[in-house]
């Protein structure tokens, strides 16, 4: 039995060597790519913001060319990018075609320097993603082998995008199966995040963003916690149901995609004529204004998220989480305006509870909300992602999730071979 023991934690220690040097690997090369492609990706924007007005005539041109870069060259790396990745782990055995990789960078480039609404972490999961499914082709993995290495690339990306090396690696792992983690996949995909995350500040990606006062833990707060979380979970719904009726309604366009790209387009400078361009882009701006304490206007979120469906619908490459935050905090911020209270410390609750109650991760959202703003936010975030997570019940940005767990157990599986197939339990009759 001692041999045994040995024996096992022998095999235990291999293991946890070999993947923390695939890991800090995975940290280099990915942290590397998507820093330069970060890098890259806001002096383009700084370029085309600095043009005369005509600028936004640049839209159309910019939906097109992405729409033809995906189309000709890499058709995986259509739509917002993390949704494939997931779809990848789950149904390829974790292949992610490499040649995804360009072509996710230049059609991003194409969409997000015009000014069309995405974001930038579904390219930097798709980025992270393919990189490390080519390493694993290279190094002859196991599917199982590859598809950790995946999650390790995927957490790598994020973490450089949200500068937020924790809450990278556990969204990684939190969003695969909604209702469980996979620990064996946390620790590498935590030195993953970590490395890239210091090779990203080492480029110089710049990480800035405004911190609110927050306030000392009190009965008072938490309790506006709960209607502000509620409140949340029903903008996540509203978001999530809109996002996939604009897609419904495209599809049901027998036209060209070039079609659909120029009517995205015509949308999209529509707005512009309204509102002009205050609404364009991933939003930065916007939730700067709302965690420095400015609230937006009241029809603020769902305009962001018209135009981020249409801006996916009409061919343009980019990911759904960065206008998300958007959202959130522009619901927080309208949450605190009529209500009476601070709209920076809410618009920062609703930046992290949308992200918890969009995509189904409440963890990440609150180690999001830790990292970004500090630890005294914790209870306060804590309780507003679970409640919006709870809230948003079984839909998500991601259609390709899978529900392991439901959120209440009055939830059963009609087809225990299906996944996607939850509803109420029945009601079972007592009187026999």
């Amino acid at each position: 039995m001692v041999g045994q023991g040995v024996k096992n934690e022998e095999i235990l220690f291999r293991g946890v060597v070999k993947w923390l040097i695939l890991a800090g690997i995975c940290g280099l090369v990915t942290g590397s790519v998507v820093g330069l492609f970060l890098i890259v990706l806001f002096r383009c924007i700084d370029f085309v913001d600095a043009l005369p007005d005509w600028k936004v005539m640049l839209i159309p041109v910019g939906l097109l060319a992405s729409l033809y870069s995906i189309k000709i060259f890499a058709p995986a790396a259509a739509g917002h990018g993390t949704d494939k990745v997931i779809a990848a782990i789950h149904y390829k055995g974790g292949k992610v075609p490499f040649k995804v990789v360009p072509v996710k960078i230049i059609a991003t480039l194409f969409t997000l320097a015009p000014g069309c609404v995405v974001g930038t972490e579904g390219p930097g999961v798709q980025i992270g993603a393919g990189l490390m499914s080519g390493l694993a082709d290279r190094l002859n993995m196991s599917e199982k082998e590859r598809k950790k290495l995946v999650v390790c690339g995927a957490a790598a990306a994020l973490s450089s995008v949200f500068g937020a090396p924790v809450a990278g690696a556990v969204f990684g792992v939190e969003v695969l199966f909604v209702g469980e983690l996979f620990y064996p996949i946390l620790l590498p995909a935590l030195i993953s995040g970590i490395t890239a995350y210091m090779v990203c500040l080492q480029l110089g990606v710049p990480y800035n963003m405004p911190v609110p006062d927050i306030p000392v833990l009190d009965p008072s707060v938490l309790l506006w916690c709960i209607p502000a979380a509620v409140f949340f979970g029903a903008v996540c719904i509203f978001h999530i149901g809109f996002m996939h009726f604009i897609s419904r309604l495209f599809q049901k366009i027998r036209w060209p995609d070039w079609v659909k790209s120029l009517i995205s387009a015509v949308l999209i400078l529509g707005v512009v004529a309204f509102f002009g361009e205050t609404f364009l882009g991933m939003g930065e701006r916007g939730l700067n204004q709302v965690l420095s304490g400015s609230a937006l206007a009241w029809y603020a979120l769902g305009v962001k998220s018209f135009l981020l469906a249409v801006t996916l619908c009409g061919g343009g490459s980019g990911g759904v989480l960065t206008p998300t935050f958007y959202i959130g905090a522009a619901a927080g911020g309208l949450f605190a305006e009529v209500c009476g209270l601070d709209v920076g410390f809410f618009g920062a609750l609703g930046f992290v509870g949308c992200i918890a109650g969009a995509v189904n991760t409440p963890l990440a959202a609150v180690f999001l909300a830790v990292e970004l703003f500090g630890a005294q936010m914790a209870p306060f975030a804590g309780m507003v992602c679970i409640v919006s997570y709870m809230i948003s019940g079984a839909r998500s940005l991601y259609p390709t999730q899978i529900l392991i767990r439901p959120k209440s157990d009055d939830f059963v599986l009609a087809d225990p071979q299906d996944k996607k197939s939850w509803e109420i339990k029945p009601i079972e009759n007592s009187a026999k």
